[in-house]
Order: structure tokens, then sequence, then C-alpha cells
């Protein structure tokens, strides 16, 4: 059995509770896109980690967690985040990484830099985590494969190629030291020593497990909105955030993945430029920002202050039925109890009329958001673990997305520990 879990809007959902969660009952958990440039804030008993390149399923002695061929492999802090794991009581897990996945190099996180150095104002909010410049040059066919650090002419012969080429942007373009191809070889050849152990043909592995029946669990990583294709492009990541994209960067086929929980937060949140019609500033969206997550609305990654925003309808119906939910899982709505009245973003006002269906970027920046105010139900609702002893407007709120978003929501969050869930 295949699921996967995916985020409808602009990441920070909470998949990494969710992930975790649904990991006590899975056997394989594995990373499929993206690399370290978004976090998974995950509280449970061991303490309260932000995961970036691990899968949320490593807390569990009884998983295996799957770097796919799909993932940005930052190899030094895929062994910096297992040290830190197991330094906090947490025991060693079983990781495996994809022969086929792709390294991320220290030349590619300059190049992220760079590149927002020199587009000043224009300046796409990366991470500049290299994720960008890696894909880039991934499709450009001039990236490091897992596989070819074992093969060394290849590794030599390829070294000398990329450097003549990168030298040249890095002299001319953004007047930057150049690469030694001798450094640079050696930093493969201790990449190829760090990753030696957990290295494994993961296609051939889960055929395998498919057929033992085994539970699997694809994690994605940000959201629907931030997919390059479907997404607010261009203030989008550089891979799928899309479950379909799961099959491809896992190495299953698509008819395999039988489930996909797509997580929604209760209201809106953002790290990032880019389009955000439901978007509050000044007191009203600190207030939200400060009773957020746990601790705060601040990026995993970043540490940056998250934009906030109302629940917004017409984005997450959109990003719930790309991602092809079979259900939804609602989280942060214990964060919501302090409100009189919640304000959710029905529709999207675009030159005169209003729409329901989720446009393209240009006619998103000319979209005012449409309200409709739902009463609060003014209390805490933690600790609650029945729907039905939910107070009745909080059920009426749950229900009047569950409606707007026309998938059913079976999981609902009521707060950041691992067990404050509501299943429905």
């Amino acid at each position: 059995m295949v699921r996967a879990i995916v985020g409808a809007n602009w990441g920070d959902e909470g998949k990494g509770k969710i992930t975790d969660m649904l990991g006590e009952k899975s056997d394989i958990i594995i990373r499929f896109q993206g690399g370290s440039n978004a976090g998974h804030t995950i509280i449970n008993d061991y303490g309260k980690f932000a995961l970036h390149l691990l899968p949320s399923g490593v807390f569990y002695e009884h998983t295996t967690c799957i770097i796919g061929n799909g993932v940005a492999l930052n190899i030094p802090y895929l062994q910096r985040e297992i040290d830190e794991i197991v330094s906090q009581g947490v025991p060693k897990p079983n990781i495996l990484v994809s022969d086929r996945a792709q390294i991320l190099m220290p030349y590619h996180i300059l190049f992220d830099e760079y590149e927002e150095e020199r587009l000043g104002g224009k300046a796409f909010g990366s991470t500049k985590s290299g994720i960008a410049p890696f894909y880039s040059d991934k499709y450009a066919k001039i990236g490091f494969q897992v596989s070819e650090l074992f093969d060394e002419d290849t590794l030599v012969e390829k070294v000398d190629r990329i450097c003549e080429q990168k030298n040249i942007m890095l002299e001319h373009m953004y007047h930057k030291p150049t690469i030694d191809p001798k450094e640079l070889l050696e930093t493969l050849h201790e990449y190829r020593d760090i990753v030696a152990p957990y290295v494994c043909d993961v296609a051939v592995y889960l055929r395998k497990a498919i057929e033992e029946n085994k539970t699997i669990l694809l994690e994605g990583q940000l959201g629907t909105l931030k997919d390059p294709d479907f997404g607010i492009y261009p203030m989008v990541t550089s891979s799928s955030t899309l479950a379909a994209y799961g099959a491809i960067g896992a190495g299953i086929a698509p008819y395999e993945i039988k489930d996909i929980i797509t997580v929604v937060k209760a209201y809106s949140s953002a790290v990032g430029a880019g389009e955000f019609v439901s978007e509050i500033f000044g007191d009203e969206a600190d207030e939200l920002r400060r009773r957020g997550g746990d601790g705060g609305e601040f990026g995993a990654t970043t540490g940056r202050p998250r934009r906030m925003g109302w629940f917004d309808a017409v984005a997450s119906r959109y990003g719930v039925k790309m991602q092809g939910a079979t259900e939804v899982a609602l989280t942060c709505l214990d964060v919501l109890g302090y409100l009189d009245e919640i304000p959710v973003c029905v529709g999207y006002e675009v030159d005169g009329e209003v729409t329901k269906d989720f446009p393209v970027t240009a006619k998103l920046k000319k979209a005012k958001p449409v309200y409709e105010k739902l009463p609060g139900w003014k209390c805490d609702v933690r600790g609650i673990t029945k729907y039905e002893d939910l107070p009745e407007n909080c059920r009426n709120y749950i229900e009047f997305i569950e409606k707007e978003l026309d998938t059913p929501v079976k999981m609902v969050s009521n707060g950041p520990g691992r067990h404050e869930i509501i299943y429905r």
C-alpha cells in the first residue's frame, strides 16, 4: 500500500507532524523531491526537531527512510542531520539513498547566493540552499549522480568539464572566485565516503517491498502553490511538489499510489515572495503569527517570519484537486480559538468579476479576496479527542471548509503534539 502526504498551499501546512504520525504505521518513508531548502517541525517524545532532508519517519526503529532519486541530495547536510538526531537520543535511523539521486554541490549554494545578490530588489526570495542551480544543472545534464562517485574516470573527466563552464560564469558574470578542479574532486571523494553505506538501487528495493505488501509513505516538501508548473510561477520551487511526481521521484509505478493525504492549514501562511491573495498585515497578522504553529509562525529552515492570511478556499481547493487528494488533514485549528469571527476567502475578484477558480499568476496579481465571515468558538480546543466534543462553531468551520474543498476532511489537528489529532 502506497500513500502520499503532500501540501495544498505554499508549504508550512504542518505535514511534518502528520507524516511523523502516519510513520508509526509505515514500513518505508520516502522523500521524493526538493532538498534542504524547507523544513518540517516535529514534536515527539524525543523533543522538538526541524528536519530538512531526512524523511519525517526517522524517529521509529521499525521504519526504513529513503532519499529518493528526485531529491537534491546535500551529502554533508544529510550526515549532519543524522548525527544531530542521534545526539538527542534518537536511535540511529535506517537510511537508504538512491544511487540515481543527484548531488547538491557547494557551488550550487554559492550560485544561489550570487544570483539573488545580482537580482537585488527583483530576487525570488530563495532560501539560498542551492536548489534552483541544482535542478538547472540536473536538467542541463551537468549534475553529479550518486552512482558516478564510484566511477573515478567519469568523475575526473566531468569535474574538469564542469569547472570550465562554471568558472566562466563565476569570473565574467558574478566576478567571484573560481572553482579549483582538484579541490572539487577531493570534495566528491569525501562525499563518496560519507554516502557509501547508504547507497542502494531504490527502485528495485521498492518493487520488492510492494510485492511484499509493505506500507510505504511518500513525503512531499512544500505544497501545490510552489509547484513549477501549477504554482505561482516564477515564485516557486524547482521540483514538482505534486503527489503524481512521487512515482517518478521514488521510482515506482503511478498506479501504486492509492491514497493521497493533502494537508491544509486552518488559516494561511507562506515564507518567501509571491502572490498571496488572502494575506493580512499589521497587528492582525502579528497576533495570528504569534499564536500560530508551536512557538509562532517562523520558517523551519530560515527562521523568517511567515506571511500570514485567512483561509483561502480558492487556493486550497485548487491545491487539493491538483494533488488528487483522497482525503484532507486540517491542521492548526487550535490557533483560531481567540477570534470572535473568522474571515474565509471564498472567491477572487479579478477585473470586476468574481471567480472561484485559481488563476494564472498575471491574473492573481490583480485578484482581491472576497470574504465570508464565520462565527468563532472563543475557547481552547487542545486536548479534545472526539469530533463531537468540539464546540458547534468549530465543527461548522471545519464543515464549511470541507464543503469548499469538496474533499473529505478525515483528520483534524488541534495541537502540535504527535497525538493531538481528531479522526473523523
